[in-house]
């Protein structure tokens, strides 16, 4: 039973429950969990950076370092929403990352590099797999409504009616 003053906060509280059961179910389910705070998104973009020095050339190198960098949007994020400079704040991590060649995040109430494993902050594998699985697809997607949007604004310039 959830009690509270208006609908919202019921709402919010019941979301809030059903999301914290769905993470421990994802848990027990998947047998794993993953590094939290960013540590995952900066060990896999260096990772991919890695690769792309030793193994890959020509225009390939071009799609994983785009690859690698885009990864870094979550930890960027949680820098940025926490008030903390994010250039520098991911440079930090980074570098605590390499240094150390141990999962490191954003510690978001300080902006330093946080050890996820030892500080208990951890991600659902499931979910880490199915952001990875769906982000090339959004962005394919977002690509072919630009692609279709532009011919849709030719069309229209070669009408020869003379109107734009």
């Amino acid at each position: 039973m959830i009690k509270g003053p208006n609908d919202y906060s019921i709402a919010q509280t019941r979301d809030a429950i059903r999301d914290g059961l769905r993470a421990v179910t994802n848990t027990i389910n998947d047998k794993c969990v993953l590094p939290g705070a960013g540590a995952f998104e900066i060990a896999c973009s260096e990772h991919l950076n890695e690769f792309a020095r030793k193994n890959v050339s020509g225009k390939v190198k071009l799609g994983v370092h785009a690859f690698a960098e885009a990864l870094l949007v979550v930890p960027r994020t949680l820098a940025q929403n926490s008030g903390f400079d994010c250039q520098d704040t991911l440079l930090k991590v980074q570098e605590a990352h390499l240094k150390d060649k141990k999962p490191f995040g954003v510690d978001v109430y300080t902006g330093e590099p946080l050890p996820a494993a030892v500080s208990g902050i951890w991600d659902n594998y499931i979910v880490k797999r199915q952001f990875l699985n769906i982000a090339p697809v959004l962005a394919q997607q977002l690509l072919l409504v630009d692609e279709v949007m532009r011919a849709g604004k030719n069309m229209r310039g070669n009408r020869g009616d003379g109107q734009e």
